[in-house]
């Protein structure tokens, strides 16, 4: 049997269908958003990332015997609460930002049209799910935009749980890293993983020397030898006299990365070894792979920066009621208007509006029916482009966004949005987003 995702809940969830259904509300009609306020300081968008995972655990959101126990033990909820929870099964509607997608403030990222009952229990889930796997893909793609074409590889494991590292991982494969040393995420989610050795390997043998050719015995003369467990210069003479010139790359971890990247190319060139690919690794963030644009790296890997959001480890979403029906069965909106986490009530759709080259100029965000429909052309824009997808409709899973096949959609999405965006939205220094959010 898969395992219950319901109880990676928050308590408060539950004793409000508890008030609710002994009010005789838990049943209304309502509309649930997932927004951000605002970007992490200083960033200029957004990757939304996460939808697949949640897709999958919204379908095993089901209180099996072992929940209902534990709540009726320790008296959480009522009997008519515990009777309704041993049915759940989420029967509403969701639509989404695809999978990818970047976002502005006050995108309505996830919008969950739902019962007040069914859609309120699935906040802490869908919070928990978009918040960190968008601030591990939101901090990958600016990584990404500055390696100028050049891999970069996710090998964060082991700086975050044994959890949020898979996840992690297929965030960072969306925004367009190349692989992971993550098996789990390799099996999970098909994307393609790497490794070869640790210096603990090295420091196994007698020699480096003969970690080396231990390593090339097991993996081919193509695999790639890290040379800085020592002397860089003399590991790497080693590597190339153990492996010979068609050495297939050397992994270097320390040292000043720009000064010793140049050196390294020099001394592979001079020992014949010119095809031979240099990455590197050592605690990098967008800021030092651009640093790098000039040296003659080939691939990266990245590890702590990347699965703690490069200095924002949460995306900053919230999960809040706009809309519900009245007893008459009209809509009404509502909204927080506390200071500084003011909401903007109401059913909305999002569209992107695209100049005459396809670069975005506008979030627009129309209140009014929800999603679904057509844009309203602004006269200045060529094209408006819908935003938001279904992703569950009358309860059933589209199931093109689950999965390997979900994954390779998402990244490929992401490829296609990144060139809708304006030259300014890469720049490393501090600043507001790149296009506004207009609400109309």
């Amino acid at each position: 049997m898969t395992e219950s995702s319901a109880f990676r809940t928050d308590r408060y969830e539950l004793t409000m269908v508890d008030a609710a259904i002994q009010s005789g509300t838990a049943d209304r009609e309502c509309m649930f958003e997932a927004f951000a306020r605002r970007l992490p300081a200083g960033r200029r968008y957004g990757v939304l990332a996460g939808a697949g995972r949640l897709l999958e655990l919204i379908r095993q959101f089901r209180f099996t015997d072992a929940e209902l126990t534990w709540l009726k033990d320790n008296a959480v909820v009522r009997q008519p609460t515990l009777d309704w929870l041993a049915d759940y099964s989420f029967s509403g509607n969701i639509w989404g930002y695809r999978e990818g997608e970047v976002y502005f403030p006050g995108s309505p990222l996830l919008v969950v049209d739902a019962t007040f009952a069914e859609g309120v229990v699935l906040e802490t889930l869908v919070l928990s799910v978009l918040n960190y796997d968008t601030s591990v893909a939101s901090a990958a793609a600016r990584m990404v935009s500055v390696g100028l074409g050049r891999p970069i590889a996710e090998m964060g494991s082991r700086r975050t749980s044994e959890y949020a590292a898979v996840a992690a991982a297929r965030a960072a494969y969306i925004a367009g890293f190349a692989a992971t040393s993550n098996l789990e995420a390799g099996r999970a989610w098909g994307i393609p993983t790497m490794g070869t050795a640790a210096h603990s390997f090295t420091l196994l043998h007698d020699s480096e020397e003969d970690a080396f050719r231990a390593q090339i015995a097991a993996s081919g003369a193509d695999t790639t030898l890290l040379v800085d467990t020592y002397d860089i210069e003399r590991g790497i003479e080693l590597a190339v006299a153990v492996a010979g010139p068609q050495l297939g790359a050397i992994r270097i971890d320390s040292g000043d990365l720009p000064t010793v990247v140049a050196a390294a190319r020099a001394q592979l060139d001079s020992l014949g070894a010119v095809n031979t690919r240099i990455t590197v690794t050592s605690d990098l963030d967008e800021y030092s792979i651009a640093a790098l644009s000039g040296s003659p790296v080939d691939s990266f890997g990245v590890g702590t920066s990347v699965v703690t959001g490069s200095g924002s480890p949460a995306a900053g979403m919230v999960y809040k009621l706009v809309a519900h029906h009245d007893n008459a069965g009209d809509w009404v909106s509502v909204a927080k208007t506390s200071a500084s986490k003011a909401s903007v009530g109401g059913r909305k759709n999002a569209f992107r509006s695209l100049d005459a080259h396809g670069i975005a100029r506008q979030e627009v965000v129309v209140l009014g029916d929800g999603p679904g429909g057509e844009p309203e052309t602004d006269a200045e824009a060529v094209k408006e482009r819908p935003l938001l997808v279904p992703l569950i409709t009358n309860g059933v899973i589209d199931e093109q966004y689950l999965g390997a096949d979900g994954t390779r959609r998402a990244r490929e999405h992401h490829a296609s949005v990144m060139a809708e965006l304006p030259i300014q939205a890469f720049r490393l220094g501090r600043g507001d987003a790149v296009i506004p959010t207009v609400f109309r």
